[in-house]
């Protein structure tokens, strides 16, 4: 058994005393902050009935309380008060001090909402001393804060006190604006005092601008508002207005009786602020606060002594309630932003999955448009480049000569870009599938170069033809796409290059099981590409500048369809160029060795087709397009043959 008090004294020593002795320190610093608001309270109490220095001295007390316990907070609130007294007191040279205290110590607590009551006075201070731009600045920062809290009663003393500001600049637009804003505020949250106020201020704004009845109706109603409410400032206000209201509307017995009002119930306020105001009431009234102080404190002790033990076990249980209601709600929290999370991440899915159906849908009716309409171009194209072709070899009239070259030039030019363009469609719409073929590659790319040497001559262009010794000549693999990439960059090469060199060279990279890394490479010494265009230079109808594009011509899909074709032969192609020094591409893409295929000689007879016999030959041509039709039967008539045409429409279906 006494081992057992033992460690009961034992806990109390170690446990129990240190927590008294922090206790006693938090009572003492709860006890004065009882004091400090006991004084804040009766300090109001003395300026709701004017007794300002008598609030002013208790102030100060509680001052002196919070600095005793280094209460910033209350240090900040309480200067602020004081600092608004003395501005009611019209001594603004100690409330300005008073006030840059309370801001700063404010501003480092960050005590967001008594700061901007700070800068509220402060404003008001400025305005009493007409510097408008400063009292608007504080106003409006002022404001900013109560209307982020929902203070909506300190919102509509701002904007009154901002008009009232404008109405001194006789910027009457915006203040009608605020005043109208503070007498709805009033009349939604029933603030019959700012209603009193805003309806006045309303009124003299309608007095400024000549509206005598406007201002008439709206100072009556403030006056009467005021009466009830036993608002004696504004009333006496709103006599003086309303006098000078009759005087202009040229009622000089209402004016006069206005005025007689004004000045007795002006008489009676100074009357009633003199006696209040006197320093010897106000000390009476200190000492008086002082005592009753004194009173609450010595209750306050007395119930400390009676509930510590109670105390203890209520902080404990406290305590551990406490720890738990966190832990519960910590708990509740976590699964409710998971909950959420989740929901989100579903809901978000289900956009992500909606939009990409949309997207789909939009890229197959673009496909499908394009197909279409590059389709149905193509049709009458060929009539264009066909009667232009007959018209040429029908000896032309000479200055017609030129006109049908223009025409002739536009529309294979025009039937280029449709082709380019449905040949973009296709790759974009994966409808490009490779066609290999066993095929001689360093023929092929002479091929090209021979197509288009005629073209490079007419730039005063040498093309020169570099093919790798340690390369095989034959591969099996799409030798038309690869034709389709060597003359669109040959091309390009051509066109942007002149009085100049083109070097075409095939290279080996590696070679496994076969198959071999290629290197197609097309530099030239023309004209070059900035370095802000050459990351763009892939995309469909991207050129090197809009002045590239008037000078050269030129649709810029080339390149998007050469970037195409080379990502389905699972290549890649890059460049390298320096502007006014040239630019050289490479492409890299795979191609599998293949034996070469015995060269079975067949007669060519396109050499010796004036030599055919064609008289037994019978062509039949099907076609829809009745122009179609008609060129066609005249270019094969020109070469002696006989043919039937055929609507494809009327052709009749087989069984």
């Amino acid at each position: 058994m006494s081992r057992i008090k033992y460690y009961i004294f034992v806990f109390l020593v170690l446990f129990v005393t240190p927590f008294y002795s922090q206790n006693n320190i938090e009572d003492d610093v709860a006890l004065e902050q009882n004091r400090i608001e006991v004084f804040i309270q009766n300090a109001e109490t003395e300026t709701k009935q004017s007794n300002f220095y008598s609030a002013i001295n208790i102030l100060e007390k509680a001052f002196e309380a919070a600095e005793k316990i280094n209460d910033k907070k209350s240090k900040g609130i309480i200067l602020s008060k004081i600092a608004n007294l003395q501005y009611l007191l019209k001594d603004n040279k100690d409330a300005k001090v008073s006030i840059i205290k309370a801001m700063a110590i404010q501003s480092g607590l960050e005590d967001k909402v008594n700061l901007a009551v700070s800068r509220y006075t402060y404003g008001l201070i400025h305005l009493k001393e007409k510097d408008y731009k400063n009292a608007l600045d504080y106003f409006k920062s002022s404001k900013t804060i109560f209307e982020e809290e929902g203070l909506h009663e300190f919102v509509a003393k701002v904007n009154l006190s901002e008009a009232e500001a404008y109405i001194a600049q006789n910027n009457l637009s915006k203040a009608n604006a605020l005043v109208d804003k503070a007498l709805i505020l009033s009349i939604k949250y029933k603030l019959p005092i700012i209603q009193s106020n805003a309806l006045i201020q309303s009124g003299i704004v309608a007095l400024k601008e000549n509206k005598l009845d406007k201002a008439l109706t709206q100072i009556s109603e403030g006056s009467l508002l005021a009466k009830s409410n036993n608002d004696l400032e504004t009333l006496n206000k709103s006599y003086h207005i309303l006098s000078n209201i009759y005087e202009k509307k040229g009622d000089y017995k209402l004016a006069n009786s206005n005025l007689k009002l004004y000045v007795k119930l002006k008489d009676s306020i100074s009357s009633i602020k003199l006696e209040n105001l006197s320093p010897q009431k106000a000390q009476l009234i200190i000492d008086n606060q002082d005592a009753l102080i004194q009173d609450q404190l010595d209750e306050i002790n007395k119930k400390k002594e009676s509930d510590s033990l109670s105390r203890l076990t209520t902080i404990l249980s406290v305590g551990l309630i406490t720890i738990l209601s966190l832990l519960t709600l910590s708990l509740y929290k976590n699964n409710n932003i998971r909950l959420k999370t989740n929901n989100m991440l579903y809901r978000k899915n289900e956009e992500l999955l909606t939009e990409k159906e949309r997207a789909e849908i939009a890229a197959k009716t673009k496909t499908n448009f394009l197909s279409t309409v590059t389709h149905e171009l193509r049709t009458p194209l060929y009539a264009v480049t066909g009667l232009t072709n007959m018209l040429m070899e029908e000896n032309p009239k000479p200055e017609q000569i030129q006109h049908l070259k223009s025409l002739k030039f536009s529309g294979d030019y025009l039937l280029t870009f449709i082709n380019d363009i449905l040949q973009i469609n296709k790759i974009e719409a994966n409808k490009v599938e490779l066609d290999p073929e066993v095929f001689n590659l360093k023929n092929k790319v002479e091929n090209v170069i021979a197509a288009l040497n005629n073209s490079a001559m007419d730039n005063n262009i040498f093309i020169h033809f570099e093919y790798d010794k340690k390369l095989p000549e034959i591969f099996n693999g799409d030798q038309l796409k690869i034709s389709q990439i060597l003359i669109n960059l040959i091309g390009n090469s051509i066109k942007f290059t002149k009085d100049g060199d083109i070097w075409v060279r095939v290279t080996q990279l590696a070679n496994k099981n076969k198959t071999h890394s290629i290197r197609l490479e097309v530099e030239d010494n023309g004209i070059g590409i900035t370095k802000e265009k050459q990351d763009s230079m892939f995309e469909s109808f991207s050129q090197g500048s809009v002045q590239i594009n008037r000078k050269y011509g030129g649709t810029g899909l080339g390149l998007s369809i050469v970037k195409g074709l080379i990502k389905i032969l699972k290549g890649k192609i890059y460049l390298k160029s320096e502007l006014g020094q040239g630019t050289s591409f490479f492409v890299e893409f795979p191609l599998k060795e293949a034996k070469e295929i015995a060269d079975v000689k067949k007669k060519d007879y396109a050499k010796d087709l004036n030599n055919l016999d064609l008289t037994n030959v019978k062509i039949l041509v099907v076609e829809d397009n009745k122009i179609n039709q008609m060129i066609t039967k005249k270019i094969l008539n020109k070469m002696n043959l006989n043919c039937d045409v055929v609507d494809m429409v009327k052709m009749p279906l087989k069984k």
